[in-house]
């Protein structure tokens, strides 16, 4: 029996984790990307992986999915090689810790938590002493804290790369430098995208193009409400045991949620392997203007010093940003796009993408397996208002005009 065939566009952590969980299911799999694997967004993230972000709702049933599948991925992937074969994911299952320092982010953050508790979140509030003992270096004007321990954190490059070999050890092929240019039907369904180096056919497509599944779209003829928008974050200097946990501000929550167009920022503070500590962030819809601007680093550094005092002397040694991919109502958009059958979306998990993309994997192969799927999928619809463009956003900035898609009728 001939295998399905399936052709990825987009070699980020998101297509990565699809092309995994598909090729290891049997199908036949192919990755297209117009640049390298995890050469964009993917390679400008912190590398989050986070229940503790997300109030209760479908966003939050698919971070706890994501949470469950991380560790028995890597752990597949190990035992079909060796164990070594995971080390660039550098997983941590650290647990982060959200501290409000006002009464009035105090105010927010408890009921916040004990919603996601009644939502299966194990979330632990914090006293003042479990705190300094936690976060000895953290600043002493807090008003409430809770601890996560369900947060983690990979090396998102690495993780995204590991899924991808784990991917083509099961059979999958990628090539890259594919620009997709169009499409190509026949009797109204999608059966090639035109590349820049000629036709690619296939049975079902997956747009998991990140920030781009918007342009991709529009130049296959059906498109999507999914926009850019941008985050900076600023790279410490190596340092010595300083920060212990995810640490964020209790307002992080509602930059994450905002949907203004300009900008926003917020204390996230934490620690990598090598030392090294990444503060964040901040978001701003600019189009894909991709110019580093002083005044959000400084916004940024500004607001980690707020929470970690120490880091006053620090020497920052790098800055780096990179395009999320913004849905209005911050929700992902995955499964079939019923107005052209054969294309299906993997895309609109803005800053998320990292912990959610295993279990968008994983919803693909149930929706396309046509089997029941590990949670609804229905809030994920490519149908609903927000992503064909019929509820109002805030106008981006300065962003390059739709091009005209280049779609070819085939005869039945």
């Amino acid at each position: 029996m001939d295998r399905t065939r399936v052709v990825i566009i987009g070699a980020g952590i998101i297509g990565a984790a699809c092309a995994r969980e598909l090729a290891v299911a049997g199908f036949d799999v192919l990755v297209l990307d117009r640049a390298g694997a995890a050469a964009a967004t993917t390679s400008h993230g912190e590398g989050n992986i986070l229940v503790s972000d997300k109030g209760p709702g479908p966003e939050l049933e698919l971070a706890q999915l994501s949470r469950r599948l991380w560790p028995e991925v890597l752990a597949a992937v190990g035992e079909r090689t060796s164990p070594e074969t995971v080390d660039p994911v550098e997983w941590d299952p650290k647990g982060g810790i959200v501290v409000a320092t006002t009464e009035e982010g105090a105010d927010g953050l408890l009921p916040f938590a004990a919603s996601q508790r009644a939502a299966g979140v194990r979330a632990e509030t914090m006293d003042s002493d479990a705190l300094t003992e936690a976060e000895p270096f953290l600043t002493e004007r807090r008003t409430a804290a809770v601890y996560y321990p369900e947060d983690a954190q990979v090396q998102p490059a690495g993780a995204a790369v590991t899924l991808l070999a784990d991917a083509l050890r099961a059979g999958a092929r990628l090539r890259t430098g594919r620009e997709v240019l169009g499409a190509v039907t026949r009797g109204g369904r999608l059966t090639a995208v035109l590349t820049v180096d000629g036709q690619v056919e296939a049975d079902v497509f997956v747009n998991a193009a990140g920030p781009w599944s918007g342009e991709v779209a529009r130049r296959l003829g059906v498109p999507l409400d999914i926009r850019p928008r941008r985050g900076e974050v600023l790279v410490t200097t190596p340092l010595p045991p300083t920060v212990f946990h995810k640490v964020y501000d209790a307002d992080y929550v509602g930059a994450v949620g905002s949907g203004a167009g300009d900008l926003r920022t917020s204390a996230v503070v934490e620690s990598t392997r090598a030392g090294t500590v990444l503060l964040g962030s901040s978001r701003r819809r600019v189009g894909f203007d991709d110019r580093t601007r002083p005044e959000v680093l400084s916004a940024i550094a500004a607001k980690a010093l707020k929470l970690f005092p120490s880091l006053a002397g620090v020497h920052v040694m790098r800055a780096y940003g990179g395009f999320r991919s913004y849905v209005p109502d911050h929700l992902p958009v995955i499964g079939a796009d019923p107005r052209l059958p054969g294309l299906w979306h993997a895309t609109g998990h803005e800053g998320a993408g990292i912990g959610l993309s295993v279990g968008t994997a994983r919803l693909v192969r149930e929706l396309l397996g046509g089997v029941p799927t590990a949670i609804d999928t229905s809030p994920f619809r490519v149908d609903r208002p927000a992503v064909l463009g019929e509820t109002p956003a805030e106008p981006d900035g300065p962003d390059a005009p739709p091009e005209n898609p280049t779609t070819t009728e085939e005869g039945a």
